[in-house]
C-alpha cells in the first residue's frame, strides 16, 4: 500500500488512541511542566487520588519552581522533583531529597508505564517493601517500542521481581528471623545437617510464599501499547503511575537525549517550572 500523508495521519490517530486506552480515567486540572526545551501538559488520574492531590498540593506550593531534572537515562525516563536541587552545584549527586514523608502506593495493573506517563519515585524493594512513593520526586517515562521478546523479558523480570520480594517478606517476618538465627548459630556450631534441615524449612516458606502471588502476564492491550507507543514495561506493578503527559510528548525525548555526567544528571542544569492552568 502506497504511504501517503492520509495514511500517516491515520496511523497517527491510531497511535494517539492506543495511548489513552486503559483504565485511566484523566481528572479536570491540567499541569503545565516549563522547561528551556519545552512544555509538557498533564493530566492526572482520579484512580491514584492521594498521589494526585499529593502532587497538586507541591505544585500549589510552589515546591517543584527552578528545581532540576536531575537524573536523565535516554531510551528509559526523566527523572526531578529533588529539593535540594534548586540550590545544587554542579558536582552535587542529587536523589536523596525529600519533604519528610511518603505517599502511600496506589500501584493499579491497568495503569501501565507507557510513553509519557508521570510516575513516584520510591526507595528501593529491600527498605521499602509496601513501594511507598517518595514525596515529591517524579519522573515521567521516555522508553522504546518494545518487541515481543523484550515484552517477554519484562514479564520474567517482573515474576523474578515478585519472588525476590516475597522472600524478603518471609526473611524479614518474626519467624523468618527467628529461623534464620537458628540457621546462622548452627552453622557457627559445624552442624552442618541441621543447619541443612533449617535452610530446607526457609525454602519452603518462601515457596509458599511465591504461590500465594499470582503469575504476571500483560494484557493483549498492554503488549499492543508497548509493541507501538512504547514504555518501559519492567517497571509494572511495582511503581505508581498516577498522570500522563497529554501534550509535549516530544519534549521528553528532547530531555533524555541532553548530555549527562557519569550519574546521568544533565551536564547543563535543566530547571522546572510546575503549574496548575485549569
Amino acid at each position: 500500500m502506497k504511504i501517503t500523508k492520509f495514511n500517516q495521519y491515520i496511523f497517527f490517530l491510531s497511535l494517539l488512541g492506543l495511548s489513552k486506552m486503559g483504565a485511566q480515567t484523566l481528572g479536570k486540572e491540567t499541569v503545565l511542566i516549563e522547561t528551556s526545551l519545552g512544555n509538557m501538559k498533564v493530566k492526572l488520574y482520579e484512580e491514584t487520588p492521594l498521589h494526585k492531590l499529593n502532587f497538586l498540593k507541591l505544585v500549589s506550593d510552589h515546591v517543584y519552581d527552578s528545581l532540576l531534572f536531575h537524573r536523565v537515562i535516554n531510551s528509559f525516563m526523566i527523572q526531578g522533583g529533588d529539593p535540594t536541587s534548586k540550590k545544587a552545584r554542579p558536582l552535587d549527586t542529587l536523589g536523596n531529597g525529600e519533604l519528610g514523608y511518603t505517599v502511600p502506593a496506589e500501584i493499579n495493573p491497568k495503569l501501565i508505564h507507557k510513553k509519557g506517563t508521570l510516575c513516584a519515585a520510591r526507595e528501593g524493594d529491600d527498605v521499602n517493601p509496601k513501594f511507598a512513593s517518595s514525596s515529591c520526586q517524579f519522573y515521567i517515562v521516555q522508553g522504546k517500542v518494545r518487541s515481543p521478546e523484550d515484552l517477554k523479558k519484562a514479564e520474567d523480570r517482573i515474576n523474578k521481581t515478585a519472588s525476590t520480594n516475597a522472600g524478603r517478606a518471609v526473611m524479614k517476618s518474626e519467624e523468618g528471623k527467628m529461623l534464620k538465627a537458628q540457621y546462622d548459630q548452627y552453622k557457627a556450631a559445624n552442624l552442618a545437617d541441621s543447619a541443612d534441615i533449617i535452610n530446607k524449612i526457609i525454602e519452603s516458606m518462601i515457596k509458599e510464599e511465591i504461590v500465594k502471588k499470582p503469575v504476571y502476564a500483560m494484557s493483549d492491550l498492554q503488549k499492543t501499547i508497548y509493541s507501538t507507543v512504547g514504555g518501559t514495561p519492567h517497571l509494572d506493578g511495582t511503581y505508581t503511575v498516577f498522570g500522563e503527559v497529554i501534550e509535549g510528548l516530544e519534549v521528553i525525548d528532547k530531555i533524555a537525549s541532553v548530555k549527562v555526567d557519569g550519574n546521568n544528571r544533565p551536564e547543563k542544569d535543566l530547571r522546572m517550572k510546575i503549574t496548575l492552568i485549569k
